[in-house]
């Protein structure tokens, strides 16, 4: 990165720590800290996986002897934008306009301005918020109609040196030079610095609603090689995918060291870029691992969680902070799982599928909670439990009565993290990529259609699964033709939680759009 650029992003730092001056000691509210990976397999965190994982995280493994590991945790969906709307808030991505797939290049945004998220509610209660890392929830993109052409490249990915003409610069300097709309800051959140989407455009940071720098230049090509960007598209000057895990973690724990010395207290909901391709891994951790370049990406993130909760300690906040350790969905496969596999190490660990499958790993991820004097330490916690509850945990801590049109999907965890061994959740909902659901009732999981409605290959079943979880996490006996009457019931009960616009108690609510319902031989009409 250039000189000047290299300043810029020095200023940002500043300007990101300085904005906020808040931390809550003594004020019995804790502090929360999210860190939120990017496609993480459940088999990639070494606590997860001791037979078959072959990756060290000493600094993950950290945290969760310091906390409660959640063995049955999971996202709404295989891949990631629509995972992120569930969490932020505890309402089903399925209920929104995303019924499959995420949120395109250049997007609206999926949550509405008036929609509750975490950070609003925290918010709401005087905490101070932050959203540092990846958005991918779309943005009011200031882009005029007449320009939107400028900003589509065909597909075009990198292959070959292309030149920005002024019609280009002129359109992204109109652009670029506004205020971007509809973000974090517009959805809960005090501030923002990220990258948006780091393999796509705009290649450049983002703090709060502008872009740090005006994209000028195509992205060049040398940043498309190897499972680097993928999207070809307007880029600041001499922009490099490297330095993007890095400056996440320093603005972190910039932002956790001087909140630690106000008397508010902060959420800070971190999305990491990681270990999601871009794999741009940095020096010291290439071949590292041993194993591949995404492994060695897995050990980098690992460093930078350790980064953060480092600062959560040293900053003397530690009794006071809840933290939160999980994953949008599992590990990719296009990372060379199959070479992964052959020295050893399962991404999934014993879980059946992938990143954008209906089978468990798809969404099954890592749950870690840590909160010293409240979750007890080097403990397992087996029960079913949803990203969608973080909205009816925070509300709990903070003794908040949800309204009947916010987390419409939510069950606090609260008992479960103070210890209690009962079930807090009955059922749970989790998408494929392309919109297949899968509906879990106990150990019971049912799919309203055949195959892996992802990315994974197989899938010869019959038209509907059902398996029992309890006897086989690996999801390879179709148990359907077997138990028709629990098929039926759960099929009821889908249609029940889709009809009523909620799968909590509450007045019902509409859903944003028709849902698509997947047939099965005895479907309703």
């Amino acid at each position: 990165m250039s000189p000047s650029y290299i300043a810029a992003l020095l200023f940002v730092g500043v300007s990101v720590a300085t904005t906020f001056s808040n931390t809550a000691f003594g004020t019995g509210k804790p502090n929360i800290v999210i860190i939120y990976a990017d496609d993480l397999g459940y088999g990639d965190v070494q606590c997860y996986n001791r037979d078959r994982g072959k990756i060290p995280t000493p600094h993950i493994d950290r945290l969760a002897s310091g906390g409660i590991t959640f063995t049955d945790a999971h996202s709404s969906s295989g891949v990631c934008s629509p995972s992120r709307y569930t969490l932020l808030t505890g309402r089903y991505h399925w209920r929104t306009r995303l019924q499959s797939g995420i949120v395109n290049l250049w997007g609206a945004p999926l949550i509405d301005a008036d929609r509750m998220t975490i950070g609003g509610l925290a918010r709401e209660h005087g905490y101070h918020t932050a959203c540092i890392g990846k958005w991918h929830l779309g943005w009011d993109w200031p882009i005029a109609s007449q320009s939107v052409e400028l900003f589509r490249t065909g597909g075009y990915r990198g292959k070959k040196e292309i030149e920005a003409t002024d019609d280009h610069r002129a359109a992204w300097n109109a652009a670029f030079t506004k205020r971007i709309g509809g973000g974090p800051i517009a959805r809960g959140f005090d501030a923002y610095f990220g990258t948006d989407v780091p393999n796509w455009p705009p290649y450049c940071f983002i703090e709060n609603d502008r872009t740090v720098g005006i994209p000028s230049e195509f992205a060049g090509p040398e940043l498309f090689q190897k499972n680097q960007a993928s999207i070809q598209g307007p880029a600041v000057p001499d922009w490099r995918l490297e330095p993007i895990l890095p400056a996440l973690g320093q603005r972190a724990a910039a932002l956790i060291e001087q909140e630690s010395k106000s008397p508010e207290p902060f959420l800070l909901y971190m999305p990491l870029t990681s270990p999601h391709t871009p794999l741009a891994v940095n020096k010291p951790w290439r071949g590292k691992s041993g194993l591949n370049l995404y492994a060695d990406f897995v050990m980098e993130t690992d460093a930078v969680v350790g980064q953060v909760v480092d600062a959560i300690d040293n900053s003397g906040i530690a009794e006071n902070t809840l933290v939160i350790f999980t994953s949008d969905n599992g590990c990719a496969p296009y990372i060379d799982v199959a070479g992964l596999e052959a020295q050893g190490h399962f991404p999934s660990g014993p879980l059946r599928g992938y990143k954008s499958d209906v089978w468990e790993g798809g969404h099954r991820v890592p749950f870690i909670v840590r909160w010293p004097g409240v979750a007890k330490s080097s403990t397992q916690c087996d029960r079913l439990v949803h990203q969608a509850d973080l909205m009816a945990t925070i509300a709990d801590i903070l003794n908040h009565k949800l309204p009947d049109n916010a987390g419409e999907d939510s069950v606090s965890l609260l008992p479960l993290f103070r210890g209690d061994d009962e079930s807090v959740r009955e059922h749970a909902i989790s998408c494929s990529s392309r919109g297949l659901p899968g509906l879990r009732v106990g150990k019971w999981k049912l799919i309203l259609g055949p195959g892996s409605g992802g990315w994974s290959e197989g899938g010869d079943e019959d038209h509907v699964q059902l398996y029992d979880l309890a006897d086989d996490i690996g999801e390879t006996n179709n148990l359907a033709s077997q138990h028709p009457g629990r098929v039926t019931e759960m099929q009821g009960l889908m249609e029940k939680l889709i009809a009523t616009g909620r799968s909590t108690p509450g007045s019902s609510q509409d859903n944003d759009v028709k849902v698509r319902r997947y047939p099965l031989s005895a479907a309703p009409e």
